[in-house]
C-alpha cells in the first residue's frame, strides 16, 4: 500500500469523501465568486466565444482548481501536485495559445518545423508534472512510468470533451465512478481520493451548463490530471494498465474521429450530452427568392 492509499484508508472512508467532497466545492464556489469580481488581468482576458457564438469565460477553471486544492493539499499531496502542473500549464496554453495547432499531431508538426507551439510546452509540461507526481504516489519504476501516463494521458483526454457544455464534468463524473469500481480492493481510498475533484467540478456545473463560464485548458487539464493521479494511488496495477490502454486508444481514436460526431450519432450519448443543457439553437430560416413580377 503507497502512502496515499494508506492516508486515505485511514480516515473514516466514505464520510471523509463526503467531507472532502463538500470542502472542494464551497472553495470552488467562493473562488468563483471572488474571480468573477476581480479577475486577473481583466475580465477580456479570459472572455471566450463559445460554440453558439456567445461569450463566455475561463475562470471556472482557475475556480475549479482552486477549490480542488483546498481539498487535496493536505490529504491527496500527489493528486495536488498534478493537479497544480496540469492547471498553471494548461492556463498558460488558454491565454497564450493561438489554437492554430492542435492535437498530437499538429503540435509534433509544428516542432519537426522549428515551431514550439504552446501545446507543446503544455504537453511536455504535464508531462514532467505526472512524473513528479507519480513519484510521490511511490512504487516501482513500473509503477511510476504507468501513473505518469494516467496523470499526462488523463489530462488531455479530457480536456478533448470540453467543447460543449458541462461535457467534460459529465466524463468527470463517469471517470470518477470508473476509478471507484475499479479500486475494489479498496473502494474507501478510491473514493476519497477522487471525491476532491468531483466535488470541485460539479459545484461550477450549473455555470457550464448555463454556458456562462467554461473549464478551457487549466480546468480540464487538472481535473483529468487529478483523476489519474487519484487512478494511481488507488488502483491495482492490472486496472491501472487497462485505463491507460483506454486512454491511449480514446486519443489516438480523436486524432481520425470527432467524439462530438460520434456522440451527435448515438441517441443514448446524444441525451446524456444535452442532459441540463440549452436546447439546441433553430436554424435560421432559409430565405426563397421570390421572382420579380414582370412590369406592365
Amino acid at each position: 500500500m503507497n502512502r496515499l492509499t494508506a492516508a486515505a484508508a485511514g480516515g473514516p472512508g466514505l464520510f471523509s469523501a463526503v467531507i472532502g467532497g463538500f470542502a472542494a466545492a464551497g472553495a470552488a464556489r467562493t473562488a468563483y465568486a471572488v474571480l468573477n469580481q476581480r479577475p486577473p488581468g481583466g475580465a477580456r482576458l479570459w472572455s471566450r466565444t463559445n460554440h453558439r457564438g456567445e461569450p463566455v469565460t475561463l475562470l471556472e477553471g482557475p475556480a475549479v482548481v482552486a477549490g480542488a486544492m483546498t481539498g487535496a493539499l493536505v490529504a491527496h499531496p500527489a493528486i495536488a501536485v498534478a493537479g497544480a502542473g496540469a492547471a498553471a500549464f494548461g492556463a498558460y496554453d488558454d491565454l497564450a495559445g493561438s489554437g492554430a495547432r492542435r492535437g498530437f499531431r499538429g503540435h509534433i508538426s509544428a516542432l519537426l518545423q522549428g515551431e514550439v507551439t504552446t501545446g507543446t510546452v503544455k504537453l511536455a509540461g504535464i508531462g514532467a508534472t505526472g512524473v513528479a507526481s507519480s513519484v510521490m504516489i511511490g512504487g516501482t519504476p513500473a509503477d511510476v512510468v504507468i501513473n505518469a501516463g494516467l496523470v499526462a494521458g488523463g489530462a488531455n483526454l479530457l480536456n478533448l470533451f470540453d467543447l460543449r457544455p458541462g461535457r467534460a464534468i459529465k466524463v468527470t463524473v463517469g471517470s470518477a465512478a470508473l476509478v471507484t469500481a475499479l479500486g475494489s480492493k479498496d473502494g474507501a481510498a478510491a473514493t476519497a481520493a477522487t471525491a476532491v475533484p468531483l466535488g470541485a467540478a460539479l459545484a461550477l456545473l450549473p455555470e457550464d451548463l448555463a454556458e456562462r463560464a467554461m473549464l478551457g485548458d487549466s480546468g480540464a487539464n487538472a481535473l483529468g490530471a487529478m483523476l489519474g493521479a487519484a487512478a494511481g494511488a488507488t488502483l491495482s496495477r492490472p486496472a491501472r494498465l487497462a485505463l491507460l490502454a483506454g486512454i491511449v486508444g480514446l486519443t489516438a481514436a480523436s486524432e481520425k474521429v470527432s467524439f462530438t460526431k460520434v456522440i451527435e450519432r448515438t441517441p443514448a450519448l446524444r441525451w446524456l450530452d444535452m442532459l441540463g443543457r440549452r436546447p439546441a439553437a433553430p436554424p435560421l430560416p432559409v430565405k426563397i427568392p421570390v421572382p420579380a413580377t414582370p412590369e406592365d
